[in-house]
């Protein structure tokens, strides 16, 4: 019995040794598992303040494009009325000389 006694208090002790062993590598893994978790946080963070900066970056460079088209447009329309003008005192000039024709002797 003696031999059995001691069979059984070495296999106490691995089982104890074995299982501190487990729970080191659960702790272990819960420390792995927990940076990962901060540093994929981490990663969403920066990604997330690229994409507001690239959001910003784009809404600016349209802004100003918008600008651009629009004092295209502007200076495009104020041409066209001052070639319309040009036009229009042209003919008002060609109809009151033909008006003054018609009209005197």
């Amino acid at each position: 019995m003696d031999v059995s006694s001691r069979v059984l208090s070495e296999l106490a002790t691995r089982e104890a040794a074995l299982d501190a062993q487990i729970e080191a590598a659960r702790d272990q893994a819960r420390q792995t598992v927990a940076a990962a978790e901060a540093q994929a946080a981490g990663i969403l963070r920066d990604a997330e303040a690229r994409v507001k900066a690239m959001q910003a970056d784009h809404e600016e460079k349209l802004s100003a494009e918008v600008g651009q088209i629009r004092e295209a447009a502007g200076t495009d329309a104020r041409t066209r009325a001052q070639s319309t003008r040009e036009r229009a005192g042209t003919k008002l000039g060609q109809a009151v000389e033909t008006i003054m024709r018609a009209v005197l002797p």
